[in-house]
C-alpha cells in the first residue's frame, strides 16, 4: 500500500502531533478548570481590598470580625473590640460588610461550605 492511515509512519507509530495531543488537551482542561477561576477570585479580592475604607466591617481569614480603624499601603488597623486594635496585612481581609450588605471575597468557597 502506498498510502498510510492518519499519516502513520511505516513502522506503525503515530505521528508526533497525535502523541502530543492528549497532553495539550490535558493542559487546556487544567487551565480552564483550575487556573482561570483562581485568577478571577484573585482579581475580585484585589478589587475588594482596593475599595476598603475606614469604618468598614470586615471579617479576616482567621474568622475575627472587626471594624477598619485606619488604612496603610500594605496593612490595615482593625478594631476587634473597644480600644483593642490589631494591625494585619490587607491580604488577611476575607470579606467586607457594609451595613446590611455583605461582600464576600471568595463567594464560591462560602457556597461550598453551606452545601456540606
Amino acid at each position: 500500500m502506498g498510502g498510510t492511515l492518519f499519516g502513520q509512519a511505516a513502522d506503525g507509530a503515530p505521528p508526533v502531533f497525535v502523541q502530543i495531543m492528549p497532553l495539550v488537551l490535558l493542559g487546556l482542561v487544567f487551565y480552564v478548570l483550575l487556573v482561570r477561576p483562581e485568577q478571577k477570585r484573585r482579581r475580585e479580592h484585589e478589587q475588594l481590598l482596593g475599595a476598603l475604607k475606614r469604618n468598614d466591617q470586615v471579617v479576616m481569614a482567621s474568622g475575627i470580625h472587626g471594624r477598619v480603624a485606619s488604612l496603610a499601603e500594605k496593612t490595615v488597623t482593625v478594631e476587634i473590640a473597644p480600644r483593642v486594635q490589631v494591625v494585619v496585612d490587607r491580604s488577611a481581609i476575607q470579606s467586607v460588610e457594609r451595613g446590611a450588605e455583605k461582600t464576600p471575597a471568595i463567594e464560591p468557597r462560602e457556597k461550598e461550605r453551606e452545601k456540606s
